[in-house]
């Protein structure tokens, strides 16, 4: 299953699924990650690949909603260095640490989840536990009443 949807990107900035014949949004198009998929975007007039341009596009835009995406330090370093070491960093580095941290949280999740369970199974054990126990039953029959002994 080929899991890349190919956009055509128009010279009036309308985006065009090739898979369903249709034109989409940006939102469209961000969805469509969010939901697994790739995309390949291809100006049609130049032949060009502007996937980054349409992907960066689609990042600014949530950046502009939420006010912040990256930390003021971190962007002033992309300025800074832009396209010499953050690229090389970007290019080899930053999808891996990603994927990694995204793994790892998945990781963390599932140990919460199991821990979680195994404390709702031992909650009610001890419940049962306790229901079954008499816990004062040790006491009144060691230490109960001599008169109802005879």
């Amino acid at each position: 299953m080929n899991n890349t949807i190919h956009i055509k990107k128009y010279p009036n900035r309308r985006l065009y699924d090739t898979d369903k014949s249709a034109y989409v949004t940006l939102q469209d198009v961000s969805g469509l990650i969010s939901d697994g998929h790739r995309v390949e975007v291809t100006d049609v007039k130049t032949g060009e690949d502007v996937t980054a341009f349409i992907l960066t596009q689609i990042i600014m835009n949530k950046a502009k909603e939420a006010n912040s995406l990256l930390p003021v330090s971190l962007l002033h370093l992309v300025i800074r260095y832009g396209d010499t070491l953050l690229h090389d960093f970007f290019d080899t580095h930053l999808e891996q640490t990603m994927e990694n941290y995204l793994e790892y949280r998945r990781s963390m999740d599932h140990q919460l989840q199991t821990y979680l369970e195994m404390g709702m199974d031992l909650s009610t054990l001890a419940k049962k536990t306790f229901k079954e126990m008499d816990p004062m039953g040790f006491f009144s029959s060691t230490f109960g009443n001599k008169d109802e002994k005879k």
